[in-house]
């Protein structure tokens, strides 16, 4: 007897795009989405599928706990080094946000 085979045959770890899981491991589901003129693939990634890191989002600056439900997007154009991990509720007030300016500590406030 053969041993089980956990992927079909001609797909290798190392040649799968972002595009290739569509809905697999991440336990959620991609779309596409228009932001700033631009395509952005949205990918919801479910709370038991986000073990094993905390991410900054880039939303909030906070950390996503590992565990936590939350949102990857990246620009359509740019490959997978370009995602960014969001929280739910910042990806969806992206648009309302304004960017934040770091000062440095002594810095004047005006």
């Amino acid at each position: 007897m053969s041993p089980r085979r956990n992927r079909p045959k001609g797909v290798g770890s190392s040649g799968n795009s972002a595009e290739d899981d569509r809905s697999g491991r991440y336990g959620g589901w991609q779309s596409t989405e228009s932001w700033q003129d631009e395509e952005w693939n949205v990918r919801h990634v479910a709370g038991a599928s986000a073990q094993g890191k905390a991410y900054r989002c880039p939303g909030c600056d906070q950390l996503i706990p590992d565990g936590v439900p939350h949102v990857v997007a990246w620009p359509a154009h740019a490959g997978v080094d370009d995602r960014r991990h969001w929280h739910k509720a910042c990806w969806n007030a992206k648009d309302r946000r304004t960017t934040r300016v770091q000062r440095s500590r002594n810095a004047p406030k005006f």
